[in-house]
Formats: structure tokens, sequence, C-alpha cells
């Protein structure tokens, strides 16, 4: 059965981590890992930064081809990396074990992970490749995804918890809608857009982990 595992991790102890730790960069939220060719690509969006001189930034690491702006909203920009993923020990173990990606979070001092494993003994693989390659995880929880009394499942993170939850409490999803976005992203603190997009990205989680659960779980 799988397991799903929170960690902290300082962003001097992995690649990625050291590439994205900008000065004036308040927060990163990774979108998705896209693999192109032998390459893994990152889709994340920054927050409170001058994007011009943050993309100029990440460019000058040794391990970095390019570091593209792809679209831009009011309070943040998603941004493209093409990166040698070769260097980085944390992705690696991810890979080796089988591990899911489900949210990265990050600040030029630590990121918070929430990743997915086939199996206990696969987190366990995990826990002892990153020990291996000295990078510090410190695990804020470990949960089962089809249980719900273990706090988010399905794959969901906390804020898309949150929000996914608020929206059916108030309405939005009833006919006719009985909130609209942006009051949902005025009792959150959060701007309407980003509101949207933890909707949308929350709905695709419950989809994907409940509806296509891996075979360990059938």
């Amino acid at each position: 059965m799988s397991v799903i595992a929170a960690f902290r991790i300082p962003s001097t102890d992995f690649e990625l981590g050291r590439i994205l730790r900008i000065e004036g960069v308040s927060s990163i939220e990774l979108e998705n890992l896209v693999p192109i060719g032998d390459a893994t690509v990152p889709l994340f969006w920054i927050h409170n930064s001058t994007r011009d001189s943050f993309a100029a930034s990440v460019q000058r690491h040794p391990t970095v081809n390019s570091a593209s702006e792809v679209d831009v909203f009011e309070d943040r920009a998603l941004f493209t990396l093409d990166w040698d993923a070769n260097h980085d020990h944390l992705f690696e173990g991810i890979r080796k074990s089988k591990g899911q990606l489900l949210s990265a979070v990050g600040t030029p001092d630590k990121w918070n992970f929430e990743i997915r494993f086939p199996t206990r003994d696969a987190l366990s693989e995990f826990t002892t490749h990153c020990e291996d390659a000295q990078v510090s995880l410190e695990a804020t929880r470990v949960y089962n995804p089809t249980d719900p009394t273990a706090g988010p499942w399905y794959g969901l993170s906390e804020p898309q918890r949150e929000a996914i939850t608020l929206a059916v409490r108030n309405g939005y999803y009833d006919i006719p809608r009985g909130c609209t976005t942006k009051e949902l992203a005025d009792e959150l603190g959060i701007s309407d857009q980003a509101v949207t997009e933890r909707l949308r990205r929350a709905i695709v989680a419950l989809t994907t982990h409940a509806l296509f659960p891996s075979d360990s779980e059938t």
C-alpha cells in the first residue's frame, strides 16, 4: 500500500534548492516535472521577484542551461528550467525509489516536499539514499493516503485541501454558485488567480488518486 511523506529540507542540501536560492524571491512553488528526452524540466512559480534578475541569476549556475518565462500574473510568474538533474541527489532518490512528487514549496532557506511512495520499503529506501548523500530530511508527516483520519489524503496538499473544502462548504460548486473565487480568495488571503489554480490542482490530485490508484492499492 502506498504512503505519503512530507519532508522539510534545507535549500542548500540539494541541487535545485541551491539553484533557486535567489535573493528577493519570497517563495517558489513547483508546478510540475516534465520529462523531455533524457532531461527532467521543472515548471515552477516564483513570487515577489523581479523576473529579469531572477532568470539572469539562475542561468549563472553551472548546471543550468536556460531559464525561460512561460506565463506572468500580477503577483507571480511561471518559469521552466533546463538543467542537469544528474547532480541532484534528492531527485535521484525520488526516481530510484519510484516516488511521485505531489507538491514542493520553497524559500531561499528551506523547502517543504510531499512525496508519494508505492510502499513503506520504498520510503525507507529513499531516506537511506538521502542519508548517504548527506541530504538532511526532517519528516513532518507520514500517512496512508486512503485513511481520512490521517490528515490530507488522496494527494492533496494542505493549501489545496483548505481551498477545496472552503469552496464546497461555501457552495462554489452548487448551481447557482453560492460564492465566487474572489470571495474565496478574500477569505484565504490569496489572489483570485491563485484560488483558481489551487482548486484546479486539487481536483486533478483528487481525480488521479481516487480513480487511478496504483496497483499496490488495488
